[in-house]
């Protein structure tokens, strides 16, 4: 059973149809929305602030989430895509984006609608990632707008993990 800790009488919010893996770890703070996942060595640490997660949204191995304290809540939107050990912290993430394995999205970002942050970027603080567009690199950068196929992959990857939970 996923580690679930109240902070400050503040409990994690989690909505019943969401996997959580028996190792993952979810105190504080946190909203879940429906359907979402949470996967192995998962963290979302919502001590020191809130963090928000919408629908559909799937937080892969090893990722954390946190926010920084009375300063930075964390907004995650609906159908998003957290890679494995991506960190996420302080940060609103909007629908429809898939951050990428090992990136790291930090205080005050905006990674708006339609988004891929590349495996190992690093957006860097009060970075604004406009919609529609490839980021990587350190600190990542606009590479290019996102094609047919890598749009589909955001509209498909999320119902992906709700059959992988289903395993589960």
């Amino acid at each position: 059973m996923a580690l679930i800790l109240p902070v400050l009488d503040m409990s994690p919010r989690i909505a019943e149809e969401c996997f959580l893996a028996p190792n993952s770890t979810i105190v504080g703070d946190v909203d879940i929305g429906h359907h979402c996942s949470v996967w192995f060595n998962a963290v979302i640490r919502g001590d020191v602030n809130y963090i928000r997660i919408g629908h559909y949204t799937n937080i892969q191995d090893g990722a954390v989430i946190h926010c920084t304290y009375k300063k930075c809540g964390t907004t995650i939107g609906n159908y998003v895509n957290i890679g494995h050990q991506a960190m996420v912290h302080g940060c609103i993430v909007e629908d429809y984006v898939l951050i990428g394995m090992g990136a790291i999205v930090m205080d005050n970002a905006v990674v708006e609608s339609n988004v891929i942050i590349a495996a190992g970027a690093v957006v860097l603080e009060n970075t604004r990632c406009e919609s529609g567009f490839l980021y990587a690199g350190v600190p990542a950068k606009k590479i290019k707008a996102l094609t047919d196929e890598q749009k589909a992959l955001l509209k498909q990857l999320p119902h992906n993990y709700v059959l992988y939970s289903s395993w589960f």
